[in-house]
């Protein structure tokens, strides 16, 4: 037998489930895709036996289940994921599908059962959902969405009493000014995870752009201390439309999921933004970040966790901060959570957001190193990862 280290045969009390339900439903989104590819990245070099479970819920037309279910099917082989995925097809209306009424993929139904009930799942925004959720031997909640998640928490049961230990991006959740309503949830916090190892630092690249990735329009609304808050991209860009007028220098661009033919596209083009489309430019994980690679820096208001004082920052900003890109943000009284040269610059108004924008183009070669510099000491996935498996 050759020297070296033993291969270690992990044992099913080791294996770590990625609970997610919204990467193989929406497979032209390479950046929804990236967010979990970051916890894979973060378990992948923790050493731990790990599987990818993927709730897909059926379209109700079996061509286009069975394209979403090859989309995902290859992007597992792509990351060296072959081995380590379990997609559950629900075909049933049930918003909480039973083993009896899911297609399993990717793993034999009796082999999963018997991982799922020695195993522990990392919940991503509640992906998985009883009856299959109790058969996990430990449960952890992964809360993405704070401000979201939070309201409609206080609505009704979305797994506040069906999980061990409870985890947030909200870096200020437990601060006196975090308007989030007190649910009697312990929350631990960490930082949006990314794979600091794969996604390395990029020099300058020859046009300075900020820009951004999201959806325009968002069809539902939260209520804020009786105040009904719009959520979507849309209202809360308004305030900045102007910008790329004011910062001479630079270049401003959106990629917004909108209809080309939509007014707004019109609209926005007349405020000095190049506006392109995430279908075209981020469709799959790969250009996704080739896209970001692409930018100098990011610019993006928050949606309305300004307003609750959540500390959230996106998974996106962690991505940028990786790539030594600074993030231009509107603040979510995360300050207090970052070093005081992070990459980021926060902002409240138009003025501000000049101001910081100017400052990114002066000082990139700072900005940028910090911003790396801050994506390894704290946003790092195998870092993040260890902190929430001790729990």
């Amino acid at each position: 037998m050759p020297s070296g280290r033993r291969l270690h045969k992990p044992t099913l009390q080791e294996i770590v489930f990625l609970g997610c339900g919204f990467a193989a439903k929406y497979p032209e989104g390479g950046g929804n895709f990236s967010v979990p590819l970051q916890y894979a990245a973060g378990l992948r070099r923790c050493g731990r036996a790990f599987r990818w479970l993927e709730l897909l819920p059926s379209c109700g037309d079996p061509l286009e289940d069975a394209r979403r279910i090859r989309v995902f099917t290859r992007r597992m082989g792509y990351y060296g994921l072959k081995e380590n995925y379990a997609l559950l097809l629900n075909r049933g209306a049930e918003f909480e599908p039973s083993w009896d009424h899911v297609e399993v993929h990717g793993i034999s139904r009796a082999r999963l059962l018997e991982e799922v009930r020695a195993g522990i799942l990392l919940n991503l925004s509640y992906s998985i959902r009883p009856p299959i959720l109790q058969d996990f031997s430990r449960r952890i909640f992964i809360n993405l969405d704070p401000s979201e998640i939070g309201y409609y928490m206080q609505q009704f049961e979305l797994g506040q009493s069906h999980h061990h230990a409870f985890w947030t991006v909200a870096l200020n959740v437990n601060g006196p000014d975090c308007r989030l309503p007190d649910l009697g949830i312990r929350w631990r916090t960490f930082y949006p995870p990314v794979d600091t190892a794969r996604i390395r630092p990029q020099p300058v690249p020859p046009r300075f752009k900020f820009t951004t990735v999201g959806q325009w329009y968002w069809h539902g609304h939260l209520e804020i201390d009786g105040v009904a808050a719009d959520y979507s991209k849309r209202a809360r860009f308004l305030p900045y439309m102007n910008l790329p007028r004011l910062v001479p220098g630079a270049e401003f661009e959106m990629a917004m999921n909108m209809g080309a033919d939509d007014p707004e596209a019109e609209r926005i083009r007349s405020h000095g933004w190049r506006l392109v489309f995430p279908h075209s430019v981020a469709k799959t994980p790969q250009k996704y970040l080739a896209y970001l690679t692409k930018a100098a820096a990011e610019f993006t208001p928050a949606k309305v966790d300004d307003i609750t004082r959540t500390g959230w920052l996106s998974d996106r900003a962690a991505v940028f901060l990786a790539l030594g890109r600074p993030v231009v943000t509107v603040s979510t009284a995360a300050e207090p959570h970052l070093p005081g040269e992070s990459g980021f610059v926060f902002v409240s108004d138009l003025p501000s957001a000049v101001e910081a924008c100017r400052r990114v183009v002066c000082d990139w070669p700072h900005l940028a190193r910090a911003a790396r510099r801050t994506a390894v000491e704290l946003f790092d996935a195998e870092a993040n990862l260890r902190s929430i498996l001790r729990s």
